[in-house]
């Protein structure tokens, strides 16, 4: 075992004692104030000291770090021992229990300073006592400030103390949230509005608070102080403007004005109606169809501020088509806007509801081209990929998805991206709230000659102004930003100039305030001008399963790549290009979940050149029901998620996660898809340790299971 520190037995206990004797001064955060756990360290070097104080005994003490933390070396008190296991858990063990009222000390070294710690108590079964985190004080700090060691002995505000403002630009009069971070535990502080008090709070057991404020009327439209203030005069502070009241009533008429409906719809659109009125009116919208019969009515009422908006519409896909009015009134006077309702569209999807809650599944149905496969990609409130499939529509045309939620599934609006061929819809659905239409840009084509002009399309909300910046090659600006004011029906375009673009691969990315969308492009590439070498990272896969296609080519060159199955069939064609170094990397290709048995291709061409590569792709059938987890997950609050893949599956399937001592950590239940395939994202619980899991899976006929590691 390394030894902590260059120290020999007896100094290790002189300075063990010494920290002791400051074990007064430290953050104490107990799970459930059963076990206290105190530590303080000296730069790398931590001293744990457990005491406890319930009746069961503690036999065996887990302790782990952070992701971005590792142990280097650790000690024990005699009669312990101590084993780092591989996923850089210590476990601490001895035959002599810790009884109520005893403590025993540990010390560790750690590769950074000021290391959180994780720890769980355990009895001589290996049951669970307690479970919590302690956050190590720097001994140095402790010693060097008298203040510290008066009254109150904890610190209460650190260097490392902070806290935000929400909103960032608050307004006179208007309510705050006020949340922070490491400051002492289980402490009242006072917040102050540059010498003026405006409210208290206590922080939790982990120093954490949040709170609400409201800044009084008659506080003045200034940058100012906001100021957390502990009872000994210690402060922190953060510097704000505030803002004029934002919502003092119009005065005078507004013009009564709609937006958001453009001269042509189309069946399955997703609108957001709004305009502009006299403040506090009711308004109605009446909507009248081609033969003159009254559609539908909705009603809502003029802000303060004079603007109006009503909940979105969904244009049903069995709307008639043909010419429709629409009279907006606030009882006062009208205004009328007409549209039209036309059939171009080749795939017309919606969702069953404009707004699922939590737990609840989303459902989509509607038509596309028949006899052709469709691909599926759902996007969550961030733009992540959560699921991607691709499906054969048979004779019918009918098209149907459902995606199952769980409570813990995050809240926002989700985006289906339905693609055949040359057709791409966005479909846009609410969980836990009604949607919003996100920003998105499109190009005409991928790739263009230094003579063209690129036209770019953009959607989002009707008549608001978004932002647009080319990225060149280098991963810098080529330009200005650019300003775009959309259309009344959330459309917008913008023709750029390539004129002057040197040869390579670009980005364009429209944003509108936190919101973004992100499109590549290339300018110059050639075709043909190099030997083409491809590979798929594996040589079997399952339906459903994600391709990763990685290769190499002359820089900057211009493919196409398409996969075959294994009756020839193609399934899907994309355009590609290598990167300045000749690298080609395509992560869009997905083996379908109804994928037949057998070899499978992926063709690479440019010009003359080409290559191939074949891949196997199993039977489930023969395999029977199979569970996996992706997403590499590590708790650092960031990938805390993984991924529940099941394929192969009948009816409704009950997964449970079970560590390496059997207990199970969690039971989830989830319907299949008429394709027997489940993909759900999951949250990893705060107090899951980093170790091999278990996962099993088992529907009415099949059972299976697989293993997968938290870092």
């Amino acid at each position: 075992m390394d030894n902590l520190i260059s120290m020999n037995k007896s100094s290790m206990r002189g300075m063990i004692l010494s920290i002791a004797l400051l074990l007064s001064v430290a953050v104490v955060i107990p799970a459930y104030a059963e076990i206290n756990v105190n530590s303080v360290a000296l730069e790398e070097t931590t001293i744990i000291e457990l005491t406890n104080e319930q009746n069961e005994n503690v036999n065996t003490f887990r302790i782990w770090l952070g992701s971005d933390f590792s142990f280097k070396s650790f000690k024990t008190e005699k009669g312990w021992v101590g084993e780092k296991t591989p996923q850089g858990v210590i476990v601490f063990t001895s035959s002599e229990p810790i009884k109520k009222g005893e403590s025993v000390k540990f010390g560790v070294k750690t590769d950074k300073v000021n290391a959180g710690i994780n720890w769980k108590a355990l009895d001589s079964e290996d049951k669970q006592i307690d479970t919590g985190k302690v956050l190590p004080k720097e001994l140095s700090l402790l010693s060097e400030n008298p203040k510290n060691q008066e009254g109150n002995t904890s610190i209460s505000i650190s260097a490392e103390s902070s806290f935000r403002i929400v909103p960032k630009e608050p307004n006179v009069g208007s309510s705050i949230r006020v949340t922070g971070d490491k400051f002492g535990a289980s402490q009242e502080f006072d917040f102050y509005i540059n010498s003026m008090k405006i409210g208290s709070f206590e922080t939790d057991k982990d120093g954490h608070f949040m709170t609400s404020m409201k800044i009084p009327k008659e506080q003045k439209a200034d940058r100012v102080d906001f100021i957390v203030k502990d009872k000994k005069g210690e402060e922190k502070k953060l510097s704000l403007r505030i803002n004029e009241i934002e919502n003092r009533i119009v005065e005078g008429n507004v013009k009564l004005t709609i937006q958001g409906v453009p001269n042509v719809v189309h069946r399955g659109e997703f609108l957001e109606i709004f305009g502009t009125g006299k403040p506090g009116n009711p308004i109605t919208l009446e909507i009248i169809g081609p033969n003159g019969e009254q559609i539908r009515t909705r009603a809502t009422e003029i802000d303060n501020k004079g603007n109006w908006e009503l909940e979105p519409l969904i244009v049903p896909v069995d709307r008639p088509f043909g010419k429709y009015t629409g009279i907006i009134s606030d009882g006062r006077e009208e205004e009328t806007i007409s549209w039209a309702v036309e059939s171009d569209k080749v795939v017309i999807i919606t969702p069953t509801s404009l707004k699922f809650d939590p737990g609840q599944t989303m459902a989509f149905n509607g038509t596309a081209l028949p006899n052709k496969p469709i691909e599926l990609t759902l996007e969550d409130p961030l733009g992540n990929e959560i699921f991607s499939d691709i499906f054969e529509i048979d004779e019918s045309g009918l098209v149907e998805f459902e995606f199952p939620t769980t409570q813990n599934t995050a809240e926002g609006t989700y985006t289906l991206i339905a693609t055949q061929e040359k057709s791409k819809e966005f479909i846009f659905v609410g969980l836990g709230q009604l949607p919003t239409i996100p920003v998105n840009i499109e190009f005409d084509k991928l790739s263009y000659k230094s003579t063209e002009t690129a036209t770019i399309s953009i959607t989002g909300k009707a008549s608001e102004v978004v932002s647009l910046l080319i990225i060149d090659p280098a991963d810098k600006p080529k330009g200005e930003t650019i300003s775009i004011k959309l259309q009344p029906d959330g459309r917008g375009s913008h023709s750029l100039n390539l004129k002057g673009f040197t040869s390579g691969v670009y980005s364009a990315v429209v944003s509108k305030g936190s919101t973004k969308s992100t499109e590549i492009f290339a300018v110059g590439l050639q075709v043909g001008s190099g030997e083409i070498d491809i590979n798929t990272t594996k040589t079997e896969y399952q339906p459903g399963d994600p391709i990763l296609i990685l290769g190499t080519t002359s820089p900057n060159v211009l493919l196409t790549i398409t996969m075959f199955d294994p009756d020839g069939k193609e399934i899907k064609v994309r355009e590609s290009f290598s990167d300045k170094e000749g690298r080609i990397s395509e992560e869009v290709f997905r083996i379908p979940s109804d994928a037949k048995t057998g070899t499978w291709k992926i063709h690479a061409k440019s010009g003359s050149n080409f290559d191939d590569v074949e891949m196997k792709v199993k039977n489930i059938e023969q395999e029977g029901m199979i569970i996996s987890v992706s997403n590499n997950p590590k708790l650092d609050g960031v990938n805390d998620f993984l991924t529940i893949q099941v394929i192969g599956a009948a009816q409704t399937v009950k997964i449970e996660m079970i560590s390496d001592d059997g207990k199970i950590i969690e039971k989830l239940e989830f319907p299949s898809t008429s394709s027997g395939e489940i993909k759900q994202p999951w949250k990893i619980p705060k107090d899951m340790e980093p170790g091999i899991y278990t996962i099993t899976a088992k529907d009415a006929f099949n059972t299976a299971q697989s293993t997968f590691e938290i870092k």
